[in-house]
């Protein structure tokens, strides 16, 4: 005989046990739901269990107050969910409580290892999947210096003398190595029409300095290797990269805002509007990079130039090390140091002469104090605060307008202090004074963990300077771009204002 079972939708949160009527031997007994079970929304549990008949009503709502009949066939139905909401559970479990493997040299900070935010596992980056993907999927172009006329200008000099291993030390040594890097990169392709970006190589920092090219040459120069890229004008300059790796940053390139406004600029230099009208720096197209630190003063070489001291050997509290140049927070912090020398070692830096510090010798004095101390120069950027890290000292920035690499992914309040220049002062050292050594280690641990990510090396490294750019270009990527020199019509073909196909425009093109 067909029997009309009734189920009685309740929260099982207030009720997590029913009462229920056997319908052969007519006597109540209990069956418990399982602890789980109140987790879960009690509307879409029972939409899920009514799903089961779609074509019939299999449960039916009934008053809370009543005893449920419950058949044979429910009971092990419920048996059945029950087991299936235990695996369930103990799936969901396991798949968000995935452990960090753990590293006997990573520190925790702050309560949580940087290690656990920025490495998936240990040593392996991890960046963010918020608008960069799941992985690397870059196609690069990298043009070569023979393809466009001026190019090889751009990077070895009016003359051709200059040449990369020259240009590649110093701070400004980014300009080469990123470019070398690239040359050899899994990402690079050698076809223009599946690139998603263009690498456009210059040295001209060190160009300049060296003499091979003056400023009314560079900007000549730079006008006549855009006008034979047409990619460039297809895209109006969104999809091409320059390295532009000095406090100047691109004005360096006097005819910037005019073509490379919409370009990516890599560069360490986020502000100088201290002495140009507007910044060349703009957050939402550029990308901060670290300074080139030496190469001797990293852990991924076997020979270091010098070694850590122990923080309860050090002999100062902090120091500067760097010239005055007449900027006014490197002259407070020279008076300063005159008036605290047991505290602050900062001399005045000499270039030449018998009391020029060698690079050995500059290391050895950085190394020296808790802290290091980075107000701005020239520019708001300063190769100090990444060396920093290397002698294991925490930096203290002392320039308001700098713009520091890879801030999507690195909490700078853990490893660093940044302090108004407009203080700097005896306060300054006392605050200093005043923080236990723990919290230092504790801030040396967290700059360890991260201070890969200030080395050039290949992306095939697990942690480097250059797969935390690439990462940084992959955000760039547009699937479409467009110029006011470039026009599309039904059938995708793209044109110019005379409605030449983009194959056959032909070079010199015309810039704005």
């Amino acid at each position: 005989m067909h029997r009309r079972l009734k189920y009685c939708q309740q929260d099982l949160s207030i009720h997590p046990a029913k009462t229920c009527i056997n319908p052969v031997a007519k006597q109540p007994h209990r069956a418990t739901y399982p602890a789980i079970l109140p987790l879960l929304p009690p509307r879409s549990l029972a939409s899920d269990m009514g799903s089961v008949g779609r074509g019939r009503a299999l449960f039916t709502a009934g008053n809370a107050h009543q005893n449920i009949v419950c058949g044979r066939a429910h009971q092990i139905g419920a048996l059945a969910l029950i087991a299936a909401t235990f695996f369930l559970t103990r799936a969901l479990d396991r798949l968000y409580d995935i452990p960090i493997p753990s590293h006997p040299s990573l520190s925790t900070v702050a309560g949580e290892s940087l290690v656990g935010r920025l490495f998936q596992h240990p040593g392996f980056l991890s960046w963010p999947n918020r608008g960069y993907g799941t992985s690397l999927s870059l196609k690069i172009y990298v043009y070569e210096e023979s393809e466009v006329d001026g190019l090889r200008e751009l990077i070895r000099g009016r003359d051709g003398k200059i040449s990369a291993e020259s240009c590649a030390k110093g701070q400004w040594g980014t300009q080469v190595k990123i470019h070398h890097l690239l040359l050899k990169s899994k990402f690079r392709t050698p076809r223009k029409e599946e690139a998603d970006l263009f690498f456009v190589p210059s040295y001209v920092k060190c160009v300049r300095m060296n003499g091979g090219l003056n400023d009314k040459e560079i900007n000549q120069t730079y006008v006549k290797v855009l006008g034979q890229m047409p990619y460039f004008r297809l895209s109006g300059g969104r999809d091409h990269v320059f390295v532009f790796p000095s406090g100047a940053g691109a004005h360096l390139f006097r005819s910037w805002a005019v073509f490379l406004n919409r370009s990516i600029i890599l560069t360490p230099e986020g502000d100088r509007t201290d002495k140009r009208p507007i910044s060349s720096f703009h957050t939402w197209k550029d990308i901060i990079i670290p300074g080139n630190v030496d190469d001797g003063l990293t852990t991924f070489y076997e020979s270091r130039i010098v070694q850590p001291v122990p923080l309860s050997k050090r002999k100062y509290l902090a120091n500067f090390l760097g010239r005055a140049q007449g900027k006014v927070g490197r002259l407070q912090l020279l008076e300063l140091a005159k008036q605290y020398p047991d505290k602050l070692e900062s001399p005045e830096l000499q270039l030449t002469g018998p009391n020029k510090l060698g690079r050995v010798e500059y290391f050895t004095h950085l190394r020296n104090a808790k802290f290091c101390l980075s107000p701005r120069g020239e520019s708001s950027w300063t190769l100090r605060f990444y060396e920093s890290f290397f002698v294991e000292c925490v930096p203290v920035i002392l320039s308001d307008q700098i713009e520091l690499p890879f801030q999507n992914v690195i909490d700078y309040t853990l490893i660093s202090i940044k302090w108004p220049s407009t203080q700097i002062g005896p306060q300054l050292l006392k605050y200093l004074e005043s923080i236990p050594d723990e919290a230092i280690e504790s801030m040396i641990a967290g700059g360890r963990e991260v201070r890969c990510l200030w080395v050039y090396l290949p992306e095939s490294e697990p942690c480097s300077a250059m797969l935390g750019i690439l990462w940084e270009l992959q955000r760039k990527v547009r699937r479409f771009h467009q110029s006011v020199e470039t026009f599309w019509l039904h059938n995708q073909s793209i044109v110019n204002r005379e409605f030449v196909e983009f194959h056959g425009w032909r070079t010199p093109l015309p810039l704005p």
